[in-house]
């Protein structure tokens, strides 16, 4: 579970160099350390200069015991609002990338603008990455396509429309999984703007709107944002003829209702999430750009609504209904990857932290990245640690032994 090197991008991981000083303090040279936690020199050497990440909970748990401190303290230097140690950089070029103004039509740079066919093609393939939560490589993607879609020209202005708002949109969601609200926000914004008064494109940029306004504790202002998305949609019933259409509306009710439950408004988010339901009757839509809606997308959205109203055990019980089924393999990768990340919070809370554990390592086998870079993975990554030993994901899936039973003593 979560290996692999990692690129750099500025400072060494927090958790890297935090092993480097407790080493040092300890007396012991890297080659000492490597034997003790029996791996090699070079492996530690390229821990604490960042070239390889230390996220693997097992390991997490050989190095603490090996320097004599519990896991949390290793964990310690991991800032809580950094994305993760590889995005950072990435994050800064879409940061600057969203900051340009380039209309269409004009060359600020010396790349040539490509065609409105080939950057479709790229935005097509950035979305099949985000579904199978490739963030990091997405991340690289983004910069260039939110240029060059600012700058194609088309005959036809509804197309490169379509277009800028898939981008934006795209960049949005992706800036709420790194934890970056506010940029998150800046993005959806931009994607209504590009909608241009269509209430489609409208509709589909809402969907990104509420999130991140729902991530930046606005949830009065996310069910608002949505609901009018799908007023507008009603205005407009030619809309649902679309591919997904059906889905759009689900996929905005069910926004609607996560950011009233937020708010705390129990009783909106109950109706507007029974208004899902009722659509989703009919409708199974699992492909479209961020969209996934059907009866599966409701039932997770329930446990989520349940548990921010403070029913954890009932968020889990349905949690565990949904996903019970075939249906919910059908659902994207980063759905289900991050479905359970939130879940785990639901186990935590009931005290359950060998629960939330099992939830974070089977979201790191559908979707690792999303583990590693959403503050809310590492948030309940911390909290499982800090549960003790007995907790640990890497114990996990080992049937539990009971104690063994003492003999009674013999009086004298």
């Amino acid at each position: 579970m979560m290996t692999g090197p990692g690129r750099r991008h500025g400072n060494e991981p927090p958790i890297g160099r935090r092993m480097a000083e407790l080493r040092a303090r300890r007396g012991m040279s890297q080659q000492v350390f490597a034997d003790r936690i029996r791996k090699s020199k070079s492996w530690v050497d390229k821990v604490e200069r960042g070239v390889r990440t230390l996220d693997r909970l097992s390991v997490i748990e050989t190095v603490a015991g090996a320097l004599g401190v519990s896991p949390d303290v290793l964990l310690a230097g991991t800032a809580p609002r950094e994305p993760a140690p590889d995005t950072g950089g990435d994050v800064d070029r879409v940061r600057a990338a969203l900051a340009r103004y380039d209309m269409p039509g004009s060359g600020n740079d010396d790349r040539p603008t490509p065609s409105l066919a080939k950057l479709d093609n790229q935005v097509e393939y950035a979305w099949t990455a985000y579904r199978h939560g490739h963030h990091p490589q997405l991340l690289r993607l983004l910069p260039d396509l939110l240029v060059d879609s600012r700058r194609v020209c088309h005959p036809q202005p509804q197309e490169a429309a379509d277009l800028l708002v898939r981008v934006y949109r795209l960049a949005a969601q992706v800036l709420v999984k790194l934890g970056e609200a506010d940029l998150a926000w800046l993005a959806a914004d931009r994607a209504m703007g590009a909608a241009r008064s269509d209430p489609w494109r409208g509709a589909l940029a809402a969907v990104s709107l509420a999130q991140a306004l729902r991530t930046l504790r606005r949830g009065p202002l996310a069910t608002t944002a949505a609901v009018d998305a799908v007023h507008q949609l009603d205005l407009t019933p030619s809309h649902l003829s679309r591919p997904g259409g059906s889905g759009v509306t689900g996929t905005l009710l069910i926004e609607a209702a996560l950011a009233a439950a937020v708010s705390g408004d129990a009783t909106a988010a109950g109706e507007l999430i029974e208004r899902a339901a009722r659509l989703a009757d009919d409708t199974n839509c699992y492909d479209a750009d961020g969209i996934a809606f059907g009866p599966i997308p409701v039932d997770l959205a329930r446990a989520l609504i349940a548990m921010w109203s403070g029913d954890h055990q009932l968020a889990v019980t349905r949690h565990r209904n949904a996903t019970s089924g075939n249906a919910w393999h059908l659902l994207p990768a980063e759905h289900r990857a991050a479905h359970l990340i939130d879940i785990a919070h639901a186990h935590l809370d009931l005290g359950d932290a060998g629960a939330a554990g099992r939830a974070l390592v089977t979201a790191d086998r559908i979707a690792p990245a999303e583990t590693r870079v959403r503050p809310a993975a590492r948030e309940a990554l911390i909290s499982v640690l800090r549960a003790g030993p007995g907790h640990h994901p890497s114990r996990m899936g080992r049937p539990s032994t009971p104690p063994p039973r003492r003999r009674p003593r013999r009086m004298p």
